[in-house]
């Protein structure tokens, strides 16, 4: 059962300090597929679902992986923002794809409060796209996809890299693929060909791969050919 992948543990919020419980998921899943855009689908539960960390007492939230990083003028504007405040949020036990989508929405509008990098809030606009992909909605999922496109190709020219485990030409390799989801494909087919023309791009062979996968796709699809990237094998987590 899904429930037995999860355990709960108590962390300090990095805002008001107080203890509260996060749910985490146990290192015991079973992959089905990674897409193109590495959104990794497990069997039995959804790990994205409780990626983000929302403390039931003050309501910050952000994405376990930087919950605790809070520069001290950014608790200063938050401590401001939530001043006479009456939070009641809970998001502790096991949730739904709702509850989850709603711990994206609080964690974006946070980092966006707090200016946190550009990387930061594409990862959440990805996820959230991937929820949506899951639900089977379209209708959401492309604005998702175009604020993590943004967001990322702002991270490219302006962070230093790798950011995460991507590397430069994985995170290039990752904006052409959400160009072409969201139906740029002139502009996915030039991103797909700058990582093919890299050299440095034989140091990374799966990816090499994948791009040199995608760019056929992407000629097929723009030339009126049905044709989708094969599944990536899983090699990176925005």
């Amino acid at each position: 059962m899904a429930v037995d992948l999860l355990y709960t543990v108590d962390k300090a919020c990095a805002l008001c300090g107080r203890a509260f419980p996060v749910v985490r998921v146990r290192n015991r899943l079973r992959m089905i597929r990674q897409d193109a855009d590495f959104c990794t689908v497990y069997a039995d539960i959804n790990p994205y679902y409780y990626d983000v960390w929302v403390c039931p007492h003050c309501g910050y939230a952000a994405q376990e992986s930087w919950f605790a990083e809070l520069k001290d003028s950014a608790a200063d504007k938050l401590k401001a923002f939530l001043a006479g405040k009456d939070v009641q949020l809970d998001f502790s036990g096991e949730r739904s794809r709702r509850q989850a989508l709603d711990t994206y929405r609080l964690a974006i509008f946070y980092a966006g409060l707090t200016g946190q990098p550009a990387s930061r809030l594409g990862a959440l606009f990805l996820r959230m796209a991937w929820l949506f992909r899951e639900a089977g909605d379209e209708m959401h999922e492309r604005p998702a996809l175009l604020e993590a496109r943004k967001h990322y190709e702002q991270a490219l020219m302006r962070e230093p890299l790798p950011i995460g485990n991507l590397s430069e030409l994985a995170l290039e390799y990752l904006v052409a693929e959400l160009y072409r989801r969201t139906g740029e494909l002139d502009r996915a087919l030039a991103g797909f060909s700058r990582i093919v023309g890299n050299p440095k791009a034989k140091l990374e062979k799966r990816l090499l791969e994948m791009a040199r996968e995608a760019w056929q796709a992407t000629r097929d699809l723009r030339d009126g050919r049905k044709s989708e990237p094969k599944p990536a094998p899983e090699l990176l987590t925005p």
